[in-house]
């Protein structure tokens, strides 16, 4: 915290939903577990939720670092609306602290460095709506440090019929994820390991605060998610640990949840390992299958086999898939393999769209 930080007013800001006032005068957030506490001008560790006039204000609302059309595949989602085009964004910072973020650009920027673009709520949905867009993504950064716009601008796709997608670490506070994942239709979670060495080490968070999300929506929720771990080498990536970790999804969350098993790059502050070997993303996926995993991917990587769904009564295979690119489609309109008839997890509304690779900017008029 700089001298010029405490003395400078916050243009723009919003009031914020979840905080109190402590004994001391300082205001605490109660966004996420970390519970920020903190003076007038002063910022929490995600640097957007900042305390102004006794109250704690979004630094953040109504700009953004970007927008793009994504395919829904990349976020990554490959049970719900496949092949269709999503519009992304996001805004800055990030309540976790994690040395291998590969989005440390955005995650890790005050966001005066990167919010150039600037829409409202109702903006956003109304270009998601123009651009043929079956839902929106809040994404690049974790949308739970920007709540308040993210769900403003949920509430205003469901008016126009477009569905809401979360792309998370899940670390969130008990009150503050009622409210926020009240609007999501979608998400993909972040599991990042399954320790708590990891959690608190690497990311300075807490494994069960995560897992405690995890729970909440499969018990409480009708959201649809996934979950990704990025499996570095020599962190997380021990079979003991992937065998813990997919035990504990099928026994807690049920064996449809879709696990995403993705490839590590050097990045931010871990630039001295390697790249994850495919290999190891296969053996992940092959012990995800082996506890009762139905639908275990690998990505950042090529591979027809393993990023492919299948029929896990036939085998049939029912989604083809090579990264972005969908090929073979053997699904009812209601996401039933045409073979035996058995459901498929996820949530499907006709046949696949054709979206595919492409990745479009969108410039907000």
């Amino acid at each position: 915290m700089t001298a010029h930080d405490s003395m400078t007013p916050f243009p723009g800001a919003v009031p914020g939903r979840y905080w109190h006032t402590l004994d001391d005068g300082r205001v605490q957030c109660d966004v996420c577990p970390r519970a920020c506490k903190i003076r007038d001008g002063q910022r929490g560790l995600c640097f957007v939720r900042a305390a102004q006039d006794g109250k704690v204000v979004l630094t953040t609302y109504g700009r953004s670092s970007g927008f793009c059309v994504d395919p829904i595949e990349k976020k990554p989602l490959n049970h719900f609306l496949p092949g269709t085009p999503v519009l992304s964004f996001g805004t800055a910072g990030c309540n976790l602290t994690c040395k291998f973020c590969q989005n440390w650009d955005i995650s890790k920027a005050r966001e005066f460095d990167v919010l150039a673009a600037r829409a409202t709520p109702e903006r956003i949905a109304k270009t998601a709506h123009e651009l043929g867009c079956k839902s929106v993504a809040f994404t690049y950064n974790d949308p739970v440090i920007f709540l308040e716009y993210a769900v403003d601008t949920a509430i205003a796709c469901h008016e126009l019929g477009i569905k809401t997608v979360a792309v998370t670490a899940g670390y969130i506070s008990p009150e503050a994820r009622k409210e926020f994942f009240a609007h999501m239709d979608a998400a993909n979670v972040d599991l990042k390991c399954f320790t708590e060495d990891f959690y608190q080490k690497l990311c300075t968070g807490h494994l069960q605060d995560v897992l405690d999300t995890l729970a909440y929506l499969k018990h409480e929720t009708q959201v649809w998610f996934e979950l990704t771990t990025l499996l570095i080498p020599g962190q997380n990536d021990s079979a003991e640990e992937i065998d813990t970790m997919t035990k504990w999804v099928v026994a807690e969350l049920g064996p449809d949840v879709p696990m995403h098993f993705t490839a590590f790059h050097p990045d931010w502050k871990m630039r001295d390992l390697p790249r994850t070997p495919h290999a190891t993303l296969l053996a992940a996926r092959d012990i995800a299958r082996a506890n009762g995993v139905r639908y275990a991917y690998v990505g950042n990587v090529h591979d027809l086999e393993a990023e492919s769904t299948y029929c896990h009564s036939c085998g049939q295979r029912l989604i083809g898939r090579d990264w972005y690119v969908l090929s073979d489609w053997n699904l009812t309109d209601d996401g039933c393999c045409t073979k035996c008839g058995e459901s498929c997890g996820g949530v499907f509304d006709g046949p696949a769209g054709t979206w595919g690779s492409k990745r479009m900017p969108v410039r907000m008029g």
